[in-house]
Order: C-alpha cells, then structure tokens, then sequence
C-alpha cells in the first residue's frame, strides 16, 4: 500500500509541475509582450521555457525531493532512434495524405500578413509542438508510466495513463457526448501507442518527438483540415464531407478514424519489436544455458 501510495503522489506531482512550468512560461511571454516584443519571439521564448521548466522541476523534484535516479523513470540523456525519427515524420504526413487524396475539398488561405503567420507557426512550432509534445511525454509515459509500474504492473502502467491522457483532452471543453467519447478513445489509443514506444525505446525522448512532430504538422497553425476553415490557420482545407468518423467531430481530424488506424499501426509495430527482443533474449538465455552442459561432454 504504501509503494502504491507513493506512486499516486509522484503521478499528482509531476502533473502540478506540468501546470506550473507551463503557467510560468506563459507569465513570462506576457512580460515580454508588454514589453513590445513580437509576438512570435514571444512564442517562442514561451514554449522553449516551458520545456526547460518542466525537464528542471521534474528532475529536481525526482533527485533532490524523492532521492530517485530520473533514468529511472525514462528521463535519461537525450537520445531517439532512426527508426522512430522516420516514423515521427511519416505519420503525421501520411494522416494528412489520406485526407487529401481521400476525401474532396478546398483549400481557403487565412490571407494573414506575415508578422501574423509568423505569430501562429511559432506558437505550433514551439508552444504546442516542442513544448507540449515533450513536456506531456516526460508526464505521461515518463514519471506516471514508471511510477505506476513500479507500484503495480506494465500492463497498468500502459493502461491508466493513456485512459488519463485521452480524459485530460476534454476537461473544460464544452463538446458533445459523442465527441468526448471519441476523444477518450482516441486519447487513451494515442496514449497506448506512446506506452509501447517507450518500453520499446527505453526512454520518453523518442515518442516525445513523435508527439512534437504530430503536434507541429497536424495541429500547429500551418495547414488545418477540417469541415470548415480555421481562423489561426495560415492554410486550411476544407472537407466537403461532415461525417463524423472523418472530421473526428468536435476535437478534429486527431480523433478522426483516420488517425485511429495511424496510432493502432504504429502501436502493432512497436508491439512486435517488444516481443522480437524478448523473443531474441530468450534464445540468447537458452543457448547460454546449454553452453556448459555441451562443454562438458
């Protein structure tokens, strides 16, 4: 009980220190508005404080608070595999193609000058993608998933937090109750599909760039796809079709079936190269074993 215990009070924590590097990077782009900065360097600032604040606070918390070695729970030296570079920027491309070779539409440009492009692509770039795609992942499926199976079991540690994820993205949304069930499907398959890349990769930073690539690309500013056109949206395409399954409904194309069948692809292939090592580790285990007895005759 007390181990369980434990683990909820460093989930709860990491989430306040979320919140409180995000709120204190926003304070501080304020600052700099007031001060007459642009606001797409302001953007900027803010989004790369938050990431800096939240990787600081999380590991001072994890080290000097609770004397536990953050490699422990995923947030190690900075390092992705090829591998998920190439599926980081393939996903969110190939949700995308669908849309356009799939479903008819119209491109309608926003017409924004260009200090106004310049202030939507770097809020997406470095608010939404860079921060919040890194940020949530050392959250998510760095303290909490570690935390969680340390105090009870993976497959807990998969589940909870990914359900967690999906219910966070419609707190405070005024949307119907068949967009947020789409949310929380799509949240918690997302959230699955994080889980798996991290067990495989053994750290947060590969999904992290995945999560900040899929925010830049799908949501951050410079194309937008939905039933109508986007305000803070340099381009966006609109769907000539309103089915539900296709828009994603209130959220976006992100809980879109259409992003359903990218999550649940790459999950199946983080999936099968889990197993393929612990398969290769078991051989490995056998053939070692085997040595001694074959020495001997």
């Amino acid at each position: 009980m007390k181990d369980k215990s434990k683990a909820i009070g460093i989930s709860l924590m990491a989430v306040i220190l979320l919140v409180v590097s995000q709120i204190a990077a926003e304070l501080l782009a304020s600052v700099f508005v007031v001060a007459g900065i642009p606001m797409g360097i302001c953007n900027t600032v803010a989004g790369l404080v938050y990431l800096y604040f939240a990787w600081f606070l999380l590991k001072l918390f994890l080290e000097k608070i609770m004397h536990l070695k953050s490699e422990d729970y995923g947030i190690s030296a900075f390092s992705v595999k090829p591998k998920w570079m190439v599926v980081a920027l393939l996903l969110p491309l190939a949700v995308i193609g669908s849309y356009v070779v799939l479903f008819p539409g119209e491109y309608v440009a926003s017409g924004a000058d260009s200090g106004k492009i310049f202030e939507i692509l770097s809020a997406g770039i470095f608010f939404t993608g860079i921060g919040s795609g890194f940020v949530e992942e050392m959250v998510f499926r760095g303290i909490i998933f570690h935390a969680l199976e340390k105090a009870w079991n993976r497959k807990m540690a998969v589940i909870i937090p990914s359900v967690l994820f999906g219910v966070v993205h419609i707190l405070g949304m005024n949307f119907s109750v068949g967009s947020c069930l789409l949310v929380i499907l799509a949240g918690t398959a997302v959230g699955i599909m994080f889980s798996l890349i991290t067990i495989e990769s053994g750290s947060v930073w590969c999904n992290g760039l995945i999560h900040a690539l899929w925010n830049i690309i799908i949501i951050g500013g410079g194309l937008h796809i939905g039933d109508k056109a986007h305000a803070d949206a340099v381009i966006s395409y609109v769907l000539h079709t309103k089915s539900f399954a296709v828009t994603g409904g209130d959220f976006g194309i992100e809980s879109s079936v259409i992003s359903l069948i990218g999550y649940m692809l790459v999950s199946v292939m983080a999936y099968l190269m889990i197993r393929n090592r612990s398969s290769r580790k078991e051989k490995e285990s056998v053939s070692h074993q085997d040595t001694p007895a074959a020495e001997a005759e």
